[in-house]
């Protein structure tokens, strides 16, 4: 089989795309899932997105970690296929598709793209840490010297540690004098540190404004791969209108003989 597929980008959150419309690629192939992800040998990536017709929406996404297995929602990956969706000429300006939590609503304006997440429903502080679920489950904590930071091994370590097998994603956060915060994250399924993660992004925003560590709902978050933003209404014991903004950018097309 010859694969026509797309590379997407988000602050350095990387995804191979196929359109998959006609239904031709066997996404029951794990292991086809995770040699096209494999830098060395493959494509090269951080998981792989099918874009497919859905009955409910404008289109489904259906994501997969680079280790081939489908996972969670991805805030970057999202905002990759909406891109897509625009080049492929599905959707202009804003469209609703439909990822594994649900449905999402979500904007572009040239090659930034603003995702609307599921709501929150609460936030679980802990002594050193906090632990929510914005499409994918997060733990959250504050560390000094982040650049020095062993995120790899510490991850790691608490990813299979505190939350076994399942695991969760693993985000080492500091603030900056001016305000913003700087995140760096462990992710299950890549089982390394990525360059970003979106709901990882959004969990920091998220659990900084519980800790009252910001007061502004509109909070800005530096990654290894660029800076993203996330606004939200507190509500209850959670959150409402939740949105990540920020780039997402096609790099190449081509083809693989799988």
């Amino acid at each position: 089989m010859i694969l026509t597929f797309y590379k997407y980008q988000g602050t350095g959150n990387d995804f191979v795309l196929v359109d998959n419309r006609k239904f031709t690629f066997p996404k029951e192939n794990i292991n086809l899932v995770a040699s096209l992800c494999d830098r060395k040998f493959g494509i090269g990536a951080d998981g792989l997105i099918l874009l497919e017709n859905d009955e409910m929406s404008d289109f489904k996404m259906i994501y997969y970690n680079s280790d081939g297995n489908q996972s969670s929602m991805c805030g970057n990956g999202g905002r990759c296929i909406v891109a897509f969706a625009n080049f492929l000429g599905i959707m202009d300006k804003a469209t609703s598709f439909t990822a594994i939590d649900g449905i999402h609503k979500a904007t572009i304006d040239k090659n930034t793209v603003s995702l609307q997440m599921q709501d929150v429903s609460e936030i679980h502080e802990l002594e050193k840490h906090c632990f929510l679920d914005t499409g994918s489950p997060h733990h959250v904590q504050l560390v000094n010297n982040l650049d020095a930071f062993e995120v790899a091994k510490e991850g790691k370590r608490i990813r299979y540690g505190l939350y076994g097998k399942k695991g969760s994603n693993i985000n080492f956060v500091q603030k900056s004098e001016n305000g913003t915060f700087t995140v760096r994250t462990y992710e299950r399924g890549v089982e390394n540190e990525t360059l970003s993660c979106g709901t990882g992004v959004t969990a920091v925003a998220l659990a900084m404004y519980r800790s009252k560590l910001t007061n502004t709902n509109k909070v800005q978050v530096k990654t290894l791969g660029g800076d993203l933003e996330v606004s939200f209404e507190p509500h209850g014991t959670g959150f409402k209108n939740i949105c990540l903004t920020g780039p997402a950018r096609q790099v190449f097309k081509g083809e693989i003989t799988c």
